[in-house]
């Protein structure tokens, strides 16, 4: 409990004093507490400290903990690549999806909404990668091309079923994060011209979180910072947000 109320204290720090650098209030950045692969006695441990939202990126582990730790008053995110036959179930749970990267996963979690009378919160994640100079040389981060994502976001917002809250990415590799960063903040503007409704941009994490919020990140995703260290599994880096890069259904 010391060790994580410390961890948490310090990156409140790192987000207040990078939204100040930046000209913003702090409060207009949230936390969201990527909690995978660690036990759901960390998440209870954290939550117990006033950290309400939480996001995983495998839909059991998700659902698993979210029965776990249903008495907590914890808002899920799913922030990893969402297969069709996985995301009704998600959706089913309240979580805020992070991930929707093309119509035919939009079109499940719509169902799903609609169903359960209750809209899908969605966040359209953008492949900052496309397009770019050697980003094929690492492993794709996933999400629609950024010349895709208006379309998308109009189909998305056109749905009963969903809540078009705004735009995700991860800053590729060997990227300078800031250049990243202004790309998202480009495509983030044109989408809202569309749909002023889509006022959140998720990206950030416990690397470059900074340059995030200097972009203007609403929400920013920690797991390491917060944590601690991940063991390595498959050649994954300890630090990343996101599962790898898995066959679509």
């Amino acid at each position: 409990m010391a060790r994580l109320e410390e961890n948490l204290r310090g990156v409140r720090e790192r987000i207040a004093a990078a939204a100040r650098a930046a000209g913003r209030d702090p409060a207009s950045v949230a936390l969201l507490a990527i909690s995978k692969t660690w036990p759901a006695d960390d998440v209870r441990a954290l939550a117990g400290l006033g950290q309400r939202d939480f996001g995983e990126n495998r839909a059991q582990e998700l659902i698993t903990k979210a029965a776990e730790l249903g008495e907590l008053p914890v808002r899920w995110h799913f922030v990893g690549q969402l297969q069709r036959n996985k995301a009704a179930a998600v959706a089913r749970l309240g979580a805020v999806v992070h991930s929707v990267d093309r119509p035919s996963l939009a079109g499940v979690l719509d169902r799903t909404g609609r169903e359960t009378g209750r809209a899908v919160e969605v966040l359209l994640q953008v492949d900052l990668g496309a397009g770019v100079a050697d980003a094929g040389a690492t492993a794709p981060r996933g999400g629609a091309a950024p010349e895709d994502i208006p379309g998308l976001a109009d189909s998305v917002a056109a749905a009963p079923g969903l809540r078009l809250r705004g735009l995700m990415a991860v800053a590729p590799r060997g990227e300078d994060p800031a250049s990243a960063f202004g790309r998202l903040a480009t495509v983030a503007a044109r989408v809202r011209a569309d749909h002023p409704e889509a006022v959140e941009l998720s990206a950030g994490m416990s690397g470059d979180l900074e340059a995030a919020i200097s972009a203007g990140a609403t929400i920013v995703r920690v797991g390491t910072a917060l944590f601690g260290n991940r063991p390595l599994v498959s050649g994954i880096e300890a630090h990343q947000s996101h599962e790898p890069q898995t066959p679509r259904t």
